[in-house]
């Protein structure tokens, strides 16, 4: 959907500058635009986020040799290393694959200090294949 907003607005202009179209639509078409584009960057997060309980929880998580666990005041889960398929890292997460479609991000501003994140890409390079 977004690309498709996308597309029009960019088509709207071109047919503007050929003389194609007045340039009335091309405002209702900005107009349009920008109202989609606010309803899917603020209006529609801001829905979920506020709906979802999971969201509003705090999370710890746990890296052992063993495995990893992830746990709030109501219970935890625990994986072994072999369950993760691959791992990725950005500036500001390790994205962890379980598969193509599901993941875990953890934030590296979770942690208290630089060492732990080292230890932590250390680990994971150690147990979880590329």
């Amino acid at each position: 959907m977004l690309i498709v907003v996308n597309v029009f607005a960019l088509l709207c202009v071109i047919l503007y500058s050929l003389k194609k179209i007045t340039s009335l639509a091309v405002v209702t078409g900005s107009v349009t635009w920008f109202v989609l584009m606010i309803s899917f960057w603020f209006v529609m997060p801001g829905m979920v986020y506020k709906r979802n309980a999971t969201f509003k929880d705090e999370f710890t998580m746990e890296f052992k040799d063993e495995g990893f666990s992830l746990g709030n005041d109501r219970g935890s889960k625990a994986w072994p290393w072999k369950a993760l398929s691959t791992f990725l890292e950005t500036p500001n997460f390790f994205h962890l694959y379980f598969d193509s479609r599901s993941f875990f991000l953890v934030p590296k501003n979770g942690f208290s200090n630089s060492d732990e994140i080292f230890q932590l890409r250390q680990l994971l390079k150690a147990k979880v294949r590329k």
